[in-house]
């Protein structure tokens, strides 16, 4: 019994192994084929690409508080339709710089008037006797961040203190037409400095019309009783030679206030009635 208690014991060693999974009929570890997970091929960021600059001589529709602004998303019009503005030059800035730091404003605002003076023509006092403007546009934050450094630069009339006028064809070489020169002069609803006085072009029903310019040079503010009394006698001999009765004739003259004068007007205007 006690041989057939150990051979028993021998037997039941001898089965473990089996619980273990080394059996011989169990699959061979070795040979089991094994899948790897692809390598991952890498991949190239491309950045998004910057939006386009805009054209030259693209017209839009804007109104008046769209100019004011620095930005616009206005879609471009035809240029032989309805239009308020027209593109006349594009520039770029260094990528550098802030789209909306001073020396990105420092740049448009010296380049988009001087390119203005040659696109729309004219002798300086025609361009200070008119009702076209410059204005200038920068991409926004955001398209700026995505590479775009361009600046536009618009020319517009004003019809009036707080609106734009619709323009008539292209300007380019507009002050130097006597009819255009004429079409977008400066005028007004009424006696400057009186009630109801409003800046008009003077394609709009007007009363007054502005003559010229009383020019003085930049610098500090001379003061208003300087620039008041520099005036009196263009305007007067303005207003005379502008009158069919030289006995009887009226003139009027606005000089710059220390607002205006701050904000780049250094000169006064000379009117007439219309």
């Amino acid at each position: 019994m006690r041989r057939a208690l150990a051979l028993g014991s021998v037997l039941v060693l001898g089965l473990l192994p089996a619980c273990s999974g080394t059996d011989s009929s169990a699959p061979d570890a070795a040979k089991t084929p094994v899948v790897h997970s692809p390598t991952p091929t890498p991949t190239e960021t491309i950045p998004p690409e910057p939006p386009p600059p805009p054209h030259t001589h693209t017209c839009y529709r804007l109104g008046y508080a769209e100019v004011l602004a620095p930005t616009s998303d206005k879609k471009p019009a035809p240029c032989s339709g309805i239009h308020t503005a027209v593109t006349f030059f594009v520039g770029s800035y260094p990528k550098k710089l802030a789209v909306d730091g001073k020396a990105v404003h420092r740049l448009e605002s010296t380049v988009c008037p001087r390119r203005f003076t040659s696109y729309v023509g004219g002798t300086p006092d025609d361009r200070r006797l008119s009702m076209l403007r410059a204005v200038w546009f920068t991409p926004t934050v955001r398209q700026a961040a995505r590479g775009a450094h361009w600046f536009e630069c618009v020319a517009i009339a004003l019809r009036g203190d707080q609106n734009l006028a619709l323009l008539r064809g292209s300007l380019q070489g507009a002050l130097g037409r006597p009819a255009t020169r004429q079409h977008y002069a400066l005028c007004g609803t009424a006696e400057p400095g009186s009630q109801g006085f409003e800046q008009r072009i003077c394609a709009a029903p007007h009363s007054w019309k502005a003559l010229r310019t009383v020019v003085f040079r930049p610098g500090r503010y001379p003061g208003e009783n300087a620039v008041r009394s520099a005036g009196q006698q263009p305007c007067q001999d303005a207003g005379r030679a502008a009158s069919g009765d030289p006995l009887n004739y009226r003139w009027s003259y606005a000089w710059p206030t220390l607002k205006q004068w701050r904000a780049g007007q250094t000169y006064g205007v000379c009117w007439a009635p219309s």
